[in-house]
């Protein structure tokens, strides 16, 4: 979620074939409405109670177009995800100095949850369907392993101004915040923008205070 620019993303495959990408425009168009349509579908019901019927039904397209591009819902949702993850890594969000930490570091995050709004509906629908799918189960670790590692980048970053805090457990809080930061994007497409924005600014000040308040011996020693 929060990271320095890196392309290196995981490219999700499972083991059914990947069909062509459309080449025609009005196949082009066809296909861009299912990926909307399934993005607004999955925020709204999830991934088991989003039907391949209703979400073709929304696109304004025949049931039958969907298997022209997918061969299944799972391999549906698994392109949608490589497009969030695809985003992620174009993604420059590098805390920027500020006089304010505290304050540079919530619109740090702010700024890098709004790219990420379209996909909230993505995200819920892909966490729900890799609790029972083993295929997606696996594929999710490596999504966690690369995006941990993102976080923990940004953390070290962090870490290294001089008003931080010493012997912080910098691994296992990227973990924990990655976990948080996963969660609050799953439940995103559920939430008020006012409870959205709360939330990431609650995420700002649980890292602040990590990493610039909460230790015995406050700051950087000569």
């Amino acid at each position: 979620m929060i990271a320095r620019k890196n392309t290196q993303f995981p490219v999700l495959r499972t083991g059914e074939p990947v069909p062509g990408a459309p080449k025609q425009s009005r196949s082009i168009e066809k296909y861009n409405r299912l990926l909307e349509a399934g993005r607004i579908l999955f925020g709204e019901k999830g991934y088991e109670a989003a039907s391949i019927e209703q979400i073709t039904a929304r696109a304004g397209t025949a049931a039958g177009a969907f298997y022209q591009y997918f061969h299944s819902k799972q391999q549906f949702l698994v392109v949608l995800m490589n497009d969030f993850l695809e985003r992620l890594s174009r993604l420059e969000l590098r805390p920027k100095p500020a006089a304010d930490i505290r304050t540079g570091l919530r619109d740090f995050l702010a700024a890098a949850f709004r790219v990420d709004v379209a996909y909230f509906g993505v995200v819920r629908a892909w966490q729900e369907a890799s609790l029972t799918d083993r295929e997606l189960g696996r594929l999710q670790r490596q999504i966690e392993a690369w995006t941990q590692a993102r976080v923990l980048g940004v953390l070290q970053k962090l870490h290294a101004h001089p008003d931080a805090s010493v012997d912080r457990d910098l691994p296992t809080f990227a973990r924990m915040m990655d976990r948080q930061f996963w969660s609050l994007l799953a439940r995103g497409s559920r939430l008020s923008p006012q409870e959205f924005d709360r939330e990431v600014t609650l995420a700002a000040d649980v890292i602040y205070h990590y990493l610039f308040c909460d230790s015995p011996q406050k700051g950087r020693t000569s």
